[in-house]
Formats: structure tokens, sequence, C-alpha cells
């Protein structure tokens, strides 16, 4: 931290300024108020930044998690979301001890980028009764800003909308502009002062207090821990996807950076623990802030837990000021993020990559709207694994190959060839890919032996074990004699546990090699007097 404490001092600065607007909306966003949202960016920011695992991260509260929150405020009220957040960052500490974190790095891509986009239209939506200046409740996103757009249209305030989509453009055009200008706060500061000197009629956020409260645990009801496990659970992934792949983000922007997971996991859970003390909401480490940061120059835990202390500051000289700010410029702020979290090139180049990811793109998306954030993302993860398990099966070929017999005659060699095939398997042969090799293999007709070169076969479970010893069965039910050749020890090992090949290597037809297995074939042969005028092997 001492290296270069200027730059981290001032990206810091740089960061709190961005951040402030966002975690007072977020707040607001959460149902626990603009309050909640600047104790959790204090308290979690400095926490994380200390115990975190990444040097550059810049934690506080998100949208990703104003989402899954909002439902809990609505049936446990703000006792239950604190008790969500302890639990939580109980089980996320749980993780680290564990070392889950390396796991993250199984995420397909188009998971997250549709998880983005889900999160982003989420946002959106939840911005919608703020911006028109109308109130509505419920349990959906959506079912929510189509009630406020209906209540716009039969009573219409557009002092609220006009002030939304002018901190929204202004913040979107600005960056674009001059990217290294804080436009939110200049946008929200501009809103404000204007609405105070013509006297509009907008909603505001209220006090705000001067300090942070006392730390306590009179929220915590054990006896509704148990109903809140569930969404506990789903809190505690949504922080460590969230904050693991911000980690990964905030190392490729660098150089030189590399996180540890699993210190993140347990900074994170430090944070979430701490945090609902004070009255904070669950936090996660922020993509956006963690961006600006790197951007800003940032080199060390400084600049985050410089973040913390600005925003510590301004809440105790600047709450009342802040207390004027009305929700309409929060809500465009949001709404902001919420188009700047979408990259149309990531997006576009995933739909050109292939239909499946597209798909699992499209399903994620879809799912974090229709279902909550976990089941979206657990979607995700089923769609595109059952999708990587075709194209794996799909790859398996059971192929035809020249017989490599040794230095035998033209007309030796078409003489054997009429009577001995090898057939080399490629790929993993597993459950996804058994039936379809079972096929094509029943498919051999009008020989006398078949030898099966198994040397590329990639993997091999219990259910592919099985499908080769019933293949094999059926050859010699039609009078077909099988060699095995090229067999990999772990493979031998699943098939000896089943039994698969005990007559075989009984009868001598498992070889180490394809030479041996043809002579061994030639031999066979011979000695049944099926093809004569040839010589035994040497």
């Amino acid at each position: 931290m001492g290296r270069q404490p200027r730059r981290d001092l001032l990206a810091g600065l740089t960061v709190a300024i961005v951040a402030l607007p966002l975690a007072l909306g977020f707040g607001v966003s959460s149902g626990l108020g603009a309050a909640a949202g600047l104790t959790t960016a204090i308290v979690a920011g400095a926490i994380a930044a200390i115990f975190g695992g990444s040097n550059l991260q810049v934690s506080g509260p998100t949208g990703a998690m104003t989402v899954v929150l909002v439902p809990i405020v609505a049936r446990y009220g703000a006792g239950g979301v604190l008790t969500v957040g302890l639990l939580a960052g109980l089980l996320l500490i749980a993780l680290a001890v564990a070392k889950a974190g390396r796991y993250v790095r199984y995420v397909p891509a188009p998971v997250v980028e549709g998880f983005t986009v889900g999160i982003a239209a989420v946002i959106f939506l939840q911005q919608v009764p703020a911006a028109l200046g109308v109130t509505a409740h419920g349990d959906s996103v959506t079912a929510v800003a189509w009630r406020a757009a209906l209540a716009f249209v039969r009573h219409p305030r557009p002092a609220a909308l006009a002030v939304a989509v002018g901190v929204a453009l202004a913040v979107l055009l600005g960056a674009r502009w001059r990217p290294t200008v804080p436009f939110s706060l200049v946008a929200v500061a501009a809103a404000t002062a204007v609405a105070e000197l013509v006297h509009v009629p907008l909603a505001r956020i209220g006090a705000l207090p001067s300090t942070l409260p006392a730390p306590t645990l009179s929220f915590l009801n054990l006896a509704a821990v148990p109903s809140l496990f569930t969404a506990a659970v789903a809190v505690a992934a949504l922080a460590a996807l969230e904050s693991l792949l911000s980690a990964t983000v905030a190392d490729g922007m660098s150089v030189g950076q590399r996180h540890d997971p699993d210190r993140e996991l347990f900074g994170q859970g430090l944070a979430n623990v701490v945090t609902p003390l004070f009255g904070g909401v669950p936090a996660t480490a922020a993509i956006a802030r963690t961006a600006v940061n790197v951007r800003s120059g940032a080199g060390s835990r400084l600049a985050a837990f410089t973040h913390a202390l600005v925003l510590a500051a301004i809440m105790l000289v600047a709450a009342p000021l802040v207390a004027h700010i009305p929700l309409a410029a929060l809500a465009g702020v949001l709404i902001a993020t919420a188009v700047r979290m979408v990259e149309v090139g990531s997006l576009a180049a995933l739909v050109r990559s292939t239909r499946s990811d597209a798909l699992v793109m499209a399903l994620t998306a879809i799912g974090t709207l229709a279902l909550d954030l976990v089941e979206a993302v657990l979607v995700g993860f089923v769609v595109a694994g059952a999708l990587s398990l075709r194209k794996i099966a799909m790859s398996v070929r059971v192929e035809e190959v020249p017989l490599d017999d040794g230095d035998h005659r033209d007309e030796e060699h078409a003489l054997l060839a009429e009577h001995i095939v090898a057939y080399r398997l490629d790929g993993p042969l597993f459950f996804a890919a058994a039936h379809r090799f079972l096929l094509e293999l029943s498919e051999i007709a009008d020989v006398r032996v078949v030898i099966l070169r198994m040397s590329r076969v990639s993997t091999m479970d219990a259910s592919g074990a099985l499908v080769l010893g019933d293949a094999i069965q059926r050859l010699e039910q039609r009078g077909i004699v099988v060699y095995v050749s090229g067999l990999r020890a772990d493979h031998t090992k699943t098939l000896d546990a089943l039994g698969v090949l005990d007559r075989l290597t009984e009868a001598g037809r498992v070889c180490a090699t394809t030479p041996l297995a043809i002579e061994a074939a030639r031999s066979h042969l011979h000695a049944g007097g099926l093809v004569t005028g040839l010589a035994g092997p040497a």
C-alpha cells in the first residue's frame, strides 16, 4: 500500500464519487432505503478491501443483489434481509475454508453473459416506478413495471420522467465524451439543484444518518433462520459468483495482478457478517466500480479502502444535502448503469459463434427475469452441460482402419482383409455416446475377425464399458471373433471391475498393441483352417 499512495488515494476518491449515487440507488432499490446502501458501501467496502483476495476489488451494494433482496424484504421485512446477509456471510466463509473459489473458472461464458443481460433488464425494470414518479408493488419486477406504466398513463408526472431521462442521457453521453469524468454524480447534483430551485414536487431520498449506527444483533430472529436459509444460500451463491467474476475481470484489466479466490470468498464473507450489524444490505464486489478503480490507476488495497473512507466522510458531513436528492435522479443513474452493463459486442460475438451458445445465453437471461438469479444460473449450467455432452457424444467415431500386418504379398493382404477388419474407436466412450457406438459397431458384417483398437478412447465410464461388452457379445453371437488392443490402464480398471473382458482375457484376445492383435488373429484363422496358404506368426 506504500508503493504509490498518491495514485491509490486519487483512485479511491474517484471511485467514491462514482459509487455514491450507485450506493444510494441500490439501497433504495433493495427496499431498505438509501442509508442502508451507503452503510453497505462503507462497511463492506472497507472490510473486503482489507481481507479480500484482490488488490483492486471494490465492494458494496450491487444491482444483482438488490434483485434477490426485494422479495425477501416483501416477505420478511428489513430484519429478514439483515439475517439473510449474516447467514450468507457465514456460508461464504465456509466456502473459503472448503477452498471452493477455484470452481468459478468452470462457469461457461454464455451463462455469464446471459446472467449479465438478465440482471441489466431487472435493474432497468426496477427503476420504472421511480422514473415515472409513481408507486407500485409486487413480487415480479415485470408486473410492477407494467402497473407503474398504467398508473403513469392515468396520472402523468412528467417532471419525474424528465429528471430520470435527463440524468440517464447525461451519464450515457458523458461517458462517451469524457470517460474519466464522474457524470453520474454531476448529473444527480444538477438534477437536485434544479429541483430545489424551481420547487419541483418530486419524491426525495429523505433524512440520512450523519454517522453509522451502533452495531447490534437485535434484528436476528432465530426462529426464522430455517425459513431464511434457502434465501441465504441464494445470496451467498450470488455473492461468490459476482465477486469472483469481478476479480477475474480486474486481473484481466491490470498487469501482474492475480487474485486469491478463496481469500476473496473469505473477505466477502466477513464483510457480509459484519455489515448487517450496522444495518447494511448484503454486499458483493462491484464490477463497474472495480473497473473505475483499475482505470484510475489503483495498484493496491489502499484505493478501495480510501473509497470507503471518503463515503464515510460524506455521511458525516453531507448527509443533509444528500437527503434532497430526487429518487427519479437515482433511477436515471441506475437505468444508465443497466444499459452500460450490456456489452453489445460480446453478445453479438456469442450469437455468431454457435447456436448452442446463443441458446444458453438467451435461456439464462430469460430465466433471470422469470425466476430468481440462482435458478437462472442453474438453468444455464444444465442446458450448457447437456449441449456439451451432446457435442462430445457426437464426436465419438468408429472407423475402419487399414491393417498393418507386416510384409506380406498383396494377394495375401487382400485375403486377410476379407476376413479381418480393424476398427479404431476415437473419443470418449461414456453414457451419452454409448448408444451411438453400439449402433455403429453392430453394423459390422461379412468378416471372421474384428480387432477393436482402443488406444484413442479418451475416457470410459461404466455405461460405456457395459455397452462395449454388449457389442462384443453381439458380434460373437454372429460367429465373429473379437480382439481388443491398446487398452489404457485406467480403462482396464473399469472393464475389469465390471467383468466385461473376462472371456476375452482368458482366451488371450486382449493384446497390448494392434500388431500383436493382428498376428493373433492370423494365427486363429490359420489354426482353424479358415485361411490357407499363409504363414503363421513368426
